[in-house]
């Protein structure tokens, strides 16, 4: 019995394979003109992060290198490497266009945390600034919640620029970090 109902399994899936195998495979997604940008990001750049510190404290200063492709014409995946006062530090940066949405969206991890920033945001109408929206731990109490607001902008094809601000007020943005980046290749 057991043998009839294990053939009667086979033979049923290997009905709906030739089923499946008959009709016309699904049309595969195609990158649109939003995805497209994203590759004026892509390349090895040299890279210089700076803090912007409270009155009368000295910015942080951390250099490193960042290499950043496209995934498939969807996604710009940027890996970063840098030295942050003495201390090894590595990050990914995810950003893609999710035309359901109408808007771009992202992640960053960084192995100075545990958090996983999520993003979404527009890019302006000259098609060379994107800004992005976060919410994360505060910087004052990690146990707060903030938003936060990123842009990347490619300054020329071989400079661009991350800035980071938190919202402190609302309405009201403090910049805490700003990366410069030049391009290596």
């Amino acid at each position: 019995m057991k043998r009839l109902v294990m053939a009667g399994g086979v033979l049923g899936l290997l009905m709906l394979m030739n089923v499946s195998q008959a009709q016309e495979p699904p049309e595969m997604p195609k990158p649109v003109k939003e995805h497209a940008l994203l590759a004026q990001f892509a390349g090895e750049w040299k890279m210089r992060a700076e803090t912007i510190p409270a009155p009368g404290e000295e910015p942080i200063v951390c250099e490193g290198k960042e290499t950043a492709r496209l995934l498939g014409g969807f996604f710009l995946v940027a890996e970063g490497e840098g030295d942050m006062m003495g201390e090894p530090m590595s990050s990914i940066l995810t950003i893609g266009y999710d035309p359901e949405k109408k808007k771009y969206v992202g992640t960053f991890v960084c192995s100075a945390g545990a958090e996983l920033w999520q993003y979404d945001g527009q890019m302006d109408s000259s098609g060379k600034k994107l800004t992005l929206s976060t919410e994360g731990p505060s910087m004052m109490d990690p146990s707060k919640r903030m938003k936060y607001r990123e842009s990347l902008e490619l300054k020329d094809k071989d400079h661009k620029v991350f800035t980071s601000e938190m919202e402190v007020a609302p309405g009201k943005w403090q910049p805490i970090v700003r990366m410069t980046y030049e391009r290596v290749k």
